[in-house]
């Protein structure tokens, strides 16, 4: 079987690394996969042993032009099924150019926000089969009038052994300067909107006081990097809040931090969230989307109520007062990130193009 997989992401990271784990799964399977990526993003580097590559000009999210050259690629690789990952116009405009070359398409819906029905309709009427990475998002396609065989719930999966590694606690604070009796808060999110970092620093000045040792670390990169700088720098306490950006070492990173908080509006499922609970880090988060699917209340973290600041307030300060309760929450959250694994991911993905083909009737 050959699936040619069209990723518009152009950094290493979320959605991108999950179609590199996918990539390699199934290349170890024997399948055959081709990668249709902008020119210079970063999985085309990582790609080389689990797919072939097939770079293109990709100017943007409205660049039509990527229609043509999406078809022009699925006609010199003659694949069995077509599996768009990316919103980004990709979604769109790689459905329409699978419909035009009459080869069966996947896509994939990573994000729970909505969109107009008419257009959810539309879209994704084109495709054969939707994988939704959580069963929040299938609800919200189903909402949009998508229908319901046309969904499948395949979830995102965490590689478990890169974040098996114990904390090198020195290490750590070395790196980002920080003092060695630091209790450390992390947020792993890009900076943008409804990832509500927002709620976080609203009530970060008080619970700094209130904990002397208290570290908190912004980790990712997006347009409200400087916004949250600004902020933190009209607090008495921006010595105290850290924005170290995007790190290639996360891995090793995550593990060592004492709590991970994420208070989004909204997520499909939350890939940081599967990676702070392999590496057995408990978690506070807003129940929204496929969030609850991870992290699962008084489990491996607590849940929110989506933008109460009283109730994010109340959780980090229940988990910095007990210690004991943290080390519980994290030893869980091994044991849930189990369950969303590669493997897993490779097989659920397989199903749906196996089913495909053999609707379709062949097999290359």
């Amino acid at each position: 079987m050959k699936v040619l997989h069209v990723e518009a992401g152009r950094h290493l990271y979320g959605g991108a690394l999950q179609v590199l784990y996918l990539m390699r799964g199934l290349a170890a399977e024997g399948v055959t996969n081709v990668l249709v990526a902008p020119e210079n993003s970063a999985i085309l580097g990582e790609s080389g042993g689990c797919a072939v590559s097939h770079p293109i000009r990709w100017r943007g999210d409205a660049d039509i032009g990527v229609i043509g050259r999406i078809h022009k690629a699925i006609g010199r690789h003659a694949p069995d099924v077509v599996h768009l990952h990316s919103r980004r116009g990709a979604d769109l405009f790689g459905l329409l150019a699978a419909r035009r070359s009459g080869v069966p398409a996947v896509v994939t819906r990573r994000v729970d926000n909505r969109e107009p029905a008419w257009l959810a309709r539309f879209k994704y009427g084109l495709a054969q089969k939707v994988i939704a990475i959580s069963d929040g998002i299938a609800s919200v396609l189903r909402a949009q009038g998508v229908p319901a065989g046309l969904i499948a719930t395949v979830h995102s999966a965490v590689d478990t052994s890169a974040y098996a590694t114990p904390c090198d606690r020195a290490w750590f604070c070395d790196t980002l300067n920080l003092p060695s009796e630091a209790i450390t808060l992390g947020v792993v999110a890009q900076l943008i909107p409804r990832k509500g970092h927002r709620y976080l620093m609203d009530i970060l000045p008080p619970m700094l006081a209130a904990h002397p040792k208290l570290e908190v670390l912004f980790f990712g990169r997006g347009p409200l990097d400087a916004a949250l700088r600004r902020q933190a720098a009209e607090s008495r306490y921006e010595d105290r809040v850290h924005l170290a950006g995007f790190r290639e070492d996360l891995s090793r990173l995550i593990g060592c931090l004492d709590l991970v908080v994420h208070p989004a509006d909204m997520e499909g499922l939350g890939v940081s969230l599967l990676q702070a609970a392999a590496a057995g880090v408990p978690m506070i988060a807003s129940r929204a989307g496929g969030i609850p699917e991870v992290v699962r209340h008084e489990v491996n973290g607590l849940l929110i109520p989506p933008g109460d600041r009283d109730a994010l307030a109340d959780a980090i300060e229940r988990l910095l007062d007990d210690a004991a309760l943290r080390r519980s929450l994290g030893d869980a959250g091994r044991q849930v990130a189990r369950e969303f694994s590669i493997e897993a991911m490779v097989a659920g993905n397989r199903a749906v193009y196996e089913a495909l083909v053999a609707e379709a009737g062949g097999l290359s």
